[in-house]
């Protein structure tokens, strides 16, 4: 029988009662557990003590998290941050080039909120630090008082362009999404593809050019309540049956080698 492909997750440093710990939200496990079906392992940010090869050795596919924190900008040859926001150096050292890694070996990716900005930085793109003072887009943020079932609700549409991979999904041109970030891309890295815009022209999705496996990054949450969203469910489906085709040509190479 195939084994359940094993989909890592990239976990957050943070501080709890003075100790280092490696977080990750929930939701991305049950997520990756239950609409991609496959077996969730954390992949901790220990920055130069994590061997990438390994990692890519390892899983059958990836899962970029979104996070609190942002990407240090001198990654992309951003303006410092202004004081007091809160970045994640270990992450950014973990992930980014744990990225570039993943998609030249075939590695299905999926990146969610903060890890579609660190595909876009790791390949070689840009972001806006305050996409809502840019006076380009709407103000993309959401309410930090909200209940939390109102801060992961549709909050706009997003309009899915033709001849990429979400609309070769089966996705409708138009599909409601939720919000919750404050950066986004500026210039797009050079490989990457449009695959949605919200109304304001803000990219929301991107996908990897003639990559040689499921290689996609959306801004939004798809992962919050999955099993309920059909949309949602069809992009985790997707990645999930990718990964399963990893795990199987994996096993195949072993059993020859």
């Amino acid at each position: 029988m195939p084994r359940v492909p094993v989909i890592g997750i990239t976990a957050c440093t943070r501080m709890i009662e003075q100790h280092a710990t490696q977080t990750i939200s929930e939701k991305y496990a049950r997520a990756a557990a239950k609409a991609a079906c496959g077996l969730p392992i954390v992949i901790p940010s220990l920055g130069e003590l994590m061997d990438t090869a390994d990692i890519v050795d390892t899983v059958d596919g990836l899962i970029f998290t979104g996070s609190p924190s942002n990407i240090e900008p001198f990654h992309y040859n951003g303006p410092a941050s202004e004081p007091g926001t809160h970045h994640d150096p270990l992450r950014d050292a973990t992930t980014l080039p744990l990225m570039r890694a993943a998609i030249a070996a075939g590695v299905p990716v999926l990146g969610i909120c903060r890890g579609f900005q660190e595909m876009n930085v790791a390949l070689g793109g840009t972001l806006h630090q305050k996409v809502h003072e840019t006076g380009l887009f709407m103000d993309h943020r959401e309410g930090k008082d909200e209940p939390v079932d109102q801060q992961y609700g549709p909050r706009h549409a997003m309009h899915i362009q033709p001849g990429g991979l979400m609309d070769r999904m089966g996705l409708p041109a138009v599909i409601d999404v939720n919000s919750i970030h404050g950066q986004g891309i500026d210039v797009l890295a050079p490989g990457l593809r449009v695959e949605a815009l919200a109304p304001d022209g803000l990219v929301e999705a991107i996908s990897v050019e003639g990559s040689k496996s499921f290689a996609l990054a959306v801004q939004w949450h798809p992962e919050f309540r999955v099993l309920e969203n059909p949309h949602y469910l069809t992009i985790f489906q997707t990645f999930g049956k990718a990964c399963r085709q990893r795990s199987v040509l994996r096993q195949l190479m072993l059993k020859t080698a």
